[in-house]
């Protein structure tokens, strides 16, 4: 996906980052030694083969000049501290940090690099895949994923910043600074903001029912996971996670009875429950505005030169407030 969030550098520059992550005898000589990973969204990343032929990847948050979403600030360094941690608690495999880099000491931005999680990319591959094959892959995903809730936090809200002693006080800031930034660049949801506003107030008491903070990856979709021989290899991209409700998951989007996002039950086999309660599935119709919300309105951020995105975002958020009990007249 193009986005202007993306920190494109030279062969010349991403030598020298090279050399600072680990010395000169690892630095290649030959030309070919980099290629951009294509699928991400935010950050660029490289795969990159070392002098010794070791291959590891490389992700650069976006340049200074460039304005981000709110919770986007500084979601390189969460990633991070997100990955050091599932490496230290779980068994969840995910990469290793090699080298982390925030001093903008070579480039003007952060960076890190991480090994290479061998195998192929779940969300690019499966598309012509028996059911039951993606089913077994998604029950793995599953089982992952209740792992990785079993972390619980000292307060909710943006993971590597202080928490709040309540989930209805993260999570409504959280959607008010959403709003805030579609505000600001003046993009078109489809609905006044007041009206976005009202159907949160609406619900939000439901949030209530969360005591718990708990590490929620979010971002766990099928192109976020590797795979080899039909078994997870690794876990990518940890930017988005926080603390809060392991129901606002990635995998429990197409257990909400709402959302048209596919067959949820591998996803739920293997994380070890059965369909969403009445209580949970109010929470969910929050949390699939929320989505919706951010996929509209950083479409302008990003630049992007397509409508490809903003054409399946602004329907969906549509459903979105339709299941909050608000649609147009």
């Amino acid at each position: 996906m193009e986005s202007i969030t993306k920190f494109r550098q030279s062969p010349q520059t991403l030598r020298r980052m090279i050399e600072r992550a680990y010395g000169p005898e690892l630095v290649p000589e030959d030309d070919d030694f980099a290629t951009e990973l294509g699928h991400g969204w935010f950050n660029v990343a490289y795969l990159l083969q070392l002098a010794d032929g070791r291959q590891v990847v490389m992700k650069i948050a976006p340049p200074q000049d460039v304005e981000v979403m709110t919770y986007e600030q500084d979601m390189l360094a969460g990633e991070v501290a997100a990955i050091r941690l599932l490496e230290e608690r779980t068994s969840v495999p995910v990469p290793h940090v090699d080298h982390y880099d925030p001093t903008h000491g070579v480039i003007a931005a952060p960076w890190f690099v991480m090994t290479f999680v061998p195998g192929d990319n779940f969300g690019e591959v499966s598309d012509d895949w028996p059911a039951e094959r993606q089913q077994a892959v998604w029950r793995q995903i599953g089982a992952a994923n209740a792992e990785l809730n079993t972390i619980r936090g000292d307060g909710f809200g943006r993971f590597g910043v202080p928490g709040v002693a309540t989930w209805r006080e993260a999570f409504t800031g959280i959607l008010e600074d959403v709003l805030a930034d579609g505000e600001r660049r003046a993009v078109d949801l489809g609905w006044s903001y007041a009206a976005v506003r009202q159907a949160i107030a609406d619900h939000e008491a439901c949030l209530d029912a969360v005591t718990v903070p708990v590490f929620c990856e979010w971002d766990l979709w099928g192109s976020n996971v590797m795979v080899a021989d039909d078994r997870i290899t690794g876990i990518i991209d940890h930017e988005r996670a926080f603390w809060g409700d392991p129901i606002m998951e990635a995998g429990f989007l197409a257990a909400d009875g709402t959302a048209s996002a596919g067959d949820a039950s591998g996803f739920l086999e293997g994380y070890g429950r059965g369909q969403l309660t009445a209580a949970e599935l109010d929470r969910r119709r929050l949390y699939n505005l929320h989505l919706f919300l951010i996929m509209t309105i950083e479409t302008v951020y990003r630049g992007h030169t397509t409508t490809e995105q903003l054409d399946m975002a602004r329907p969906a958020l549509d459903g979105a407030m339709a299941d909050l009990g608000h649609v147009r007249t």
